[in-house]
């Protein structure tokens, strides 16, 4: 199964971008926010010691040092967070992991409500806006 979803992983990143996959600036990051929906944040236990986690983050390491990944981990626990029809928000640390992931979430497995934080957590914290430590 693990092969199939590589493969459709990859084959999702050669797509042109879908219209619901939203790239958030900081401003419309803060105001999804404000609104409660979720944050999951993709990076590494390691990235998140170093810049700190945007507060009330769910942590959910999708490609580890060496660009792999658990698909079906992975879903088995973002599921627990949020469903096809239900908005999310994806960060990472520059906005690069998060776009593939998003758009693989978007165009392959039909997640309608996906948003990533086009610039990441660098960007955020450049801006002045607030980290805390995670609590892993």
């Amino acid at each position: 199964m693990r092969k199939f979803f590589l493969g459709a992983f990859l084959f999702a990143l050669t797509l042109p971008s879908q219209a619901d996959v939203k790239n958030l600036s900081n401003a419309e990051f803060k105001q999804m926010m404000t609104q409660g929906v979720p944050i999951i944040d993709i990076r590494l236990p390691e990235e998140w010691q170093q810049t700190g986690i945007v507060e009330g983050s769910h942590l959910l390491t999708f490609f580890d040092k060496r660009g792999r990944y658990n698909l079906d981990k992975w879903m088995a626990e973002f599921e627990k967070i949020a469903g096809p029809d239900e908005p999310f928000i994806l960060i990472c640390r520059s906005g690069n992991r998060t776009g593939q992931v998003s758009q693989f979430l978007d165009s392959r497995l039909r997640f309608s409500k996906v948003a990533h934080v086009a610039k990441g957590i660098n960007n955020w914290i450049s801006a002045g806006e607030p980290t805390v430590k995670p609590g892993i």
